[in-house]
């Protein structure tokens, strides 16, 4: 298994995995929209991504996106985007992007990853909490839609 930062060369790879991601969430099937988006963020810098290949096929991802905390006044990372492709769950995948993810973090002086998902996806859950991840029951998280899609 090969877990790494993505470039440009692993665009094609990174924006397959998104595209599967975003269709696991029920959003509208748009492989080109996926790939845009990817290019965009490798190409501004303003996430990372991280890949995880298995005999030179991309099995999963995850994307995170800088923040910072005013109060500790330290980076923090928003762990916005994980998937493991269904051929390669159970074989430890998901585990090992979150590992890689916490070693980015700490290497950059982060105070915290904090990540979202949805209350039936008990899979991801079990997988946060097996590898250190907390529930927050300190705060109420709100949100202000201002468009649809």
């Amino acid at each position: 298994m090969e877990i790494y930062q993505a470039t440009m060369k692993d665009l094609e790879g990174a924006a397959n995995l998104f595209y599967m991601y975003r269709t696991f969430y029920q959003q509208t099937p748009d492989l080109e929209g996926a790939r845009a988006f990817i290019k965009n963020r490798l190409e501004n810098e303003d996430s990372v991504i991280f890949v995880a290949k298995l005999n030179h096929e991309y099995v999963g991802f995850t994307q995170l996106y800088p923040t910072f905390s005013s109060i500790s006044m330290k980076r923090a990372w928003i762990l916005n985007d994980m998937f493991v492709d269904s051929k390669a769950r159970n074989h430890g995948v998901g585990g090992m992007l979150l590992q890689k993810a916490k070693e980015f973090a700490i290497q950059t002086g982060a105070k915290s990853i904090t990540l979202e998902t949805t209350p039936d996806n008990e899979g991801a859950q079990r997988l946060y909490v097996k590898n250190g991840y907390k529930k927050d029951d300190q705060f109420y998280h709100y949100y202000l839609k201002l468009r649809e899609g």
